[in-house]
């Protein structure tokens, strides 16, 4: 595997330029920026000019990675040669699906089957229930390929989200690339490190990822009390305190977390990025600063582990808004914490998101997770 990255930032243009080895080979390259940038067909065209052979996929964020910085209002390029590895493309509008978990089994089901290993998928980040879109996706695929990806962010303005494949789009779109072949490696690891606090709530009212009662109660009045004076930001503050949703009470299981998207005062409902079904239990999560980067350790290791305890070539790192805007100035600890863990030989980028996509670790199901630091590795052998 071959790889070269650029960066492109507003006042200074490209602050690289393409090194000429991969211009005709590459046949991926992952495009990262914020939703300003990408609107502007011309970033694209030039891409596109520089890698004319190559898959071009990308995305909004709320926050672009590359190395070990983490940075806003850039465009993050990298460009993928394989050597042994064949890929195929799929992608659908949004807007053309009765609803997200068809969007899913229509995606796998565009993918050739035979050689399949991996399934990366970006979606918008706005229009999805990221549950469902997972649920679809997995739903008839081979026990064997795994799943990852992430959900497109907007900063922390939750208006417009965009994804991209070999063409230039405003219209929500879902995006994925099936990855083929016996030599590449891949590795996969998700969590979190937030605290539990208050009781746990049963949810009485809920349709998918949308809540309306919380132990007959207003939901969206419980959580405007327990944020108090921050309620006012919402949905933005709501990132600072997220749900964590369990099907039981046993505190030995781990819970899935679930990130707010929006607000409707009107109904008194919250939108989440994922599903909060009724009968489950919700329990209000914070930060604890050193245990987000642990978490991104913990995750950097199991996908560390999971090809063999060696420096992957690639790695490419989703992580929430939620805890960017937690760790504030203190944000590029998790990014170098995965470096320390990965080698300085692997090439890293990645991007802040609404939701996460990814089994905790290689035993567990593909599940959307929300304020989890989620790493994929890739590495040909």
């Amino acid at each position: 595997m071959k790889i070269e990255q650029l960066k492109w930032m507003d006042e200074q243009g490209w602050t690289s330029s393409p090194s000429g080895k991969l211009e005709k080979s590459a046949q991926l390259v992952l495009m990262f920026g914020s939703t300003n940038i990408l609107k502007e067909k011309k970033h694209y065209d030039e891409i596109k000019s520089f890698y004319p052979a190559a898959h071009i996929l990308g995305c909004s964020t709320a926050g672009e990675i590359m190395d070990a910085q983490v940075s806003d209002d850039t465009l993050v390029v990298t460009a993928v040669y394989f050597e042994h590895t064949q890929l195929q493309c799929a992608q659908i509008k949004i807007d053309e699906m009765k609803n997200s978990f068809q969007a899913g089994e229509q995606l796998e089901a565009s993918l050739e089957k035979d050689g399949l290993i991996h399934v990366f998928v970006l979606s918008d980040g706005h229009k999805v229930n990221g549950s469902e879109l997972v649920k679809g996706l997995t739903k008839n695929l081979p026990s064997q390929v795994s799943v990852t990806g992430g959900l497109a962010g907007d900063g922390s303005r939750f208006k417009q989200t965009l994804v991209c494949l070999d063409n230039f789009t405003d219209d929500p779109n879902i995006a994925v690339i099936g990855f083929y072949g016996t030599r590449l490696k891949i590795g996969y690891g998700s969590m979190g490190g937030w605290d539990s606090f208050g009781p746990d709530r049963l949810i009485t009212r809920s349709k998918e990822n949308v809540l309306y009662e919380l132990d007959g109660q207003s939901a969206l009045e419980l959580y405007k009390k327990y944020l108090g004076d921050q309620a006012a930001g919402l949905p933005a503050t709501g990132l600072l305190f997220p749900l964590s949703i369990r099907f039981n009470l046993d505190e030995t299981k781990v819970g899935l977390v679930r990130t707010i998207l929006a607000v409707n005062e009107e109904e008194q409902s919250m939108t989440f990025a994922g599903d909060v079904p009724e009968g489950a239990y919700a329990r209000l999560m914070k930060a604890n600063f050193d245990r987000l980067v642990d978490g991104a350790i913990g995750a950097a290791n199991t996908s560390y582990k999971a090809i063999g305890s060696v420096s992957p070539d690639l790695a490419i790192l989703i992580s929430c808004v939620g805890r960017k805007l937690l760790l504030q100035q203190r944000i590029e600890e998790e990014v170098e914490s995965v470096r320390e863990v990965l080698g300085d030989n692997t090439v890293i980028t990645g991007f802040y998101s609404y939701g996460e996509i990814s089994p905790f670790s290689p035993s567990a199901k593909c599940e959307l997770h929300n304020q989890t630091m989620t790493i994929t590795t890739f590495l040909e052998i």
